[in-house]
């Protein structure tokens, strides 16, 4: 146990008190104690069988692998068709004018107009969002579910309103492309015509 360790201590120190990871990241030796310590109470020792967790407290401890395993085990991804009603999520509206404790968290119904593999559906938007991208990632639609109305009586279907949006962001982005466009084909005018000069200069230009 102790040999253990003071392996696994060496290990760290090797490197001095900071060392970076693969990632360019900077760790402390202080703040890397924590993780050795979960490591050697996670792992099963050949002498006893067992982690040294489940010797002290009587059960193991939790790590993010078994949360995994336990999500893969219940998760179920939703299945989507051709005609379905789903609402989409406004993480992708940037453009959106209310402020963002007031805007909705979801917008629609809409058509699901077709399918792109698994991981995307394109959806028939209304007029006021044409200028949007039809296609989203699956995981920001679900499914519409309208209320019973044998439960609720009297409720009311209100449609979930579009929010106005701020069209100075798109005119600014359109604004910009048109003048590189511009400023490109100026400078291809200026190249061709450094070139026709730099040929009539050297006798190889003819009309």
């Amino acid at each position: 146990m102790i040999q253990t360790l003071e392996d696994m201590i060496r290990k760290f120190c090797a490197y001095g008190l900071e060392l970076k990871d693969s990632d360019g990241f900077t760790h402390d030796l202080c703040t890397l104690i924590p993780a050795l310590e979960l490591a050697y109470k996670t792992s099963i020792h050949a002498s006893t069988g067992k982690t040294p967790a489940m010797l002290e407290k009587g059960w193991n401890l939790k790590l993010p692998a078994s949360s995994k395993q336990k999500w893969d085990k219940s998760h179920k991804n939703p299945e989507f068709k051709v005609g379905d009603l789903i609402i989409v999520s406004t993480l992708s509206f940037n453009n959106i004018k209310r402020p963002k404790k007031l805007k909705n968290s979801f917008l629609g119904p809409f058509f699901i107009k077709a399918l792109h593999g698994t991981n995307a559906v394109q959806v028939e938007l209304s007029r006021k969002l044409e200028n949007k991208h039809p296609t989203f990632p699956v995981n920001l639609v679900k499914h519409y579910t309208s209320s019973d109305k044998e439960l609720f009586i009297f409720r009311n279907e209100t449609p979930l309103d579009v929010p106005p949006l701020d069209q100075s962001k798109e005119k600014k982005v359109l604004k910009e492309l048109k003048e590189r466009r511009l400023r490109g084909k100026m400078k291809g005018n200026t190249c061709s015509g450094t070139k026709v000069h730099n040929m009539k200069i050297n006798g190889l230009y003819q009309k």
